[in-house]
């Protein structure tokens, strides 16, 4: 631990940081020789392992030839190769792939090709993007003006766009106080109440993860949910952006989350397991009738970052996703999921702070309730879920801590589990032994707590 004996601006400065010393498929070492059993891919990035051969082999082969070369000067074999791969692993005509540098850049990049797609097309007054609350984008100050995270909004709103949010398809805690499936589906029919308040000739666009990342980890929305939203954005001419950055890539057990649904989206913005880790990258992956409007149109994106289609992340991107393909990791992350999925509801239902618990594929939430019955949030104060993350991680597995206000905004506890798709059975029930203890160990505490109070 070098908590103050280095010059780095951690993003959190109370802690003491264990220095990592190497990675090998789930497991994780540091500087003492304490191995740590990955749960979550880092921040839900690591996909197929740590240390893979081939992808190492393939960043060797591409950096000995060119590491960057400008994507407004050149472009690569490797970028070509991994557009065309991205395009054949993508639903429908999502024919044309876009890169950038990670997810917030991902966002940023859908937003203005959604604006300049209807410039193009004649209609400069469709420019508002409505997306959801409790909703999670990027750090970027356009992404988190999509982002319905409050938590993460509240110290930079008066910087933020006016973007609109709608309620979240999240069962558990329904805006509307109904249930699936009475409820008719109403935060899907909360899209078309906004774009009629806003005006269809002004919104452009409406942007949504596909399955809950990192505000409310694992909400898996209802299955007419997408069908109907494509639906409502047909109607309207609303373009309609998947973001996949956590979810996307296999980790749901199918190629791209949204094919869970048969639904093909206008745009889907994947990053982190795109590159499992290896290199930073990302893309945007868009409809046929997206690219040649610009294309047949004034022909140019008026946009760009440095270091997005770099050949070295493009050739790390390639191999990943080949590596992905022919060692059938989608359904391993299926079979997997389910057994995960199973276990934590056999081993944590029954526990006095365990809410909901819901996900697809790797991609799992936990929810921590002071109420079982009511579903009262446990008080931010408690700090609940880091409580947990640090149980386990002293334990040597690592969890991690939703972005809190899971339950109004403020309060609100959920657990997020992503390993990588190469997790085996005995290591998913490490996990799940390591986080019922932790639980149990908080929701003690929590309890005794509460007497002294009494």
């Amino acid at each position: 631990m070098n908590k103050q004996n280095d010059h780095v601006f951690y993003r959190d400065l109370t802690r003491a940081y264990p220095v990592v010393d190497r990675a090998e498929g789930v497991h994780i070492w540091d500087k003492t020789g304490k191995r740590y059993l990955d749960a979550t891919g880092g921040a839900v990035v690591v996909g197929i392992g740590h240390a893979v051969p081939e992808v190492l082999a393939a960043m060797f082969d591409q950096a000995r030839r060119v590491c960057y070369a400008y994507n407004y000067q050149f472009t690569s074999e490797a970028q070509q190769d991994l557009a065309a791969e991205l395009a054949d692993f993508a639903p429908g005509d999502l024919n044309y792939v876009y890169f950038v540098s990670g997810g917030s850049e991902g966002t940023e990049t859908a937003i203005k090709l959604a604006r300049s797609y209807f410039l193009e097309r004649g209609q400069p007054g469709k420019y508002k993007v409505i997306s959801r609350w409790r909703g999670y984008h990027g750090n970027t100050l356009g992404a988190l003006s999509a982002s319905g995270n409050v938590l993460r909004r509240r110290d930079y709103g008066p910087y933020l766009l006016d973007f609109k949010h709608i309620s979240p398809p999240y069962c558990y805690r329904c805006f509307f106080g109904k249930e699936y499936p009475s409820c008719g589906l109403a935060c899907a029919k909360d899209l078309e109440r906004c774009i009629l308040q806003e005006g269809p000739e002004q919104v452009a666009a409406f942007i949504t993860e596909t399955v809950g990342g990192a505000s409310v980890a694992g909400m898996m929305p209802p299955p007419e949910y997408f069908p109907l939203v494509r639906e409502i954005c047909d109607r309207y001419q609303v373009l309609l952006i998947n973001d996949e950055v956590l979810c996307g890539v296999g980790r749901t057990g199918r190629n791209c989350a949204i094919d869970h649904w048969s639904v093909v989206p206008d745009m889907i913005v994947c990053a982190k397991g795109l590159s499992s880790g290896y290199s930073p990258i990302g893309a945007v992956i868009v409809r046929e009738k997206v690219y040649e409007t610009i294309s047949e149109g004034s022909g140019a994106f008026e946009h760009g970052f440095t270091f997005g289609g770099n050949p070295l992340s493009c050739a790390v991107g390639l191999a990943v996703l080949r590596y992905i393909r022919k060692n059938d990791l989608v359904k391993r992350a299926a079979d997997m999921g389910d057994y995960l999925l199973g276990q934590l509801k056999e081993e944590l239902r029954d526990l006095p702070i365990v809410g909901d618990i819901s996900g697809k594929g790797l991609l799992v939430g936990v929810e921590l309730v002071q109420n079982r019955e009511d579903r009262q949030p446990i008080p931010r104060a408690y700090r609940a879920s880091k409580r947990v993350v640090s149980a386990c991680f002293e334990r040597g597995v690592i969890v991690l801590a939703g972005s809190g206000g899971q339950a109004d905004g403020v309060n609100g506890d959920r657990l997020e589990i992503a390993p990588p798709y190469v997790i085996d059975p005995e290591d998913v029930d490490l996990l799940v032994s390591t986080l019922k203890d932790a639980v149990t160990q908080v929701g003690d505490e929590l309890l005794t707590k509460a007497r002294g109070k009494a």
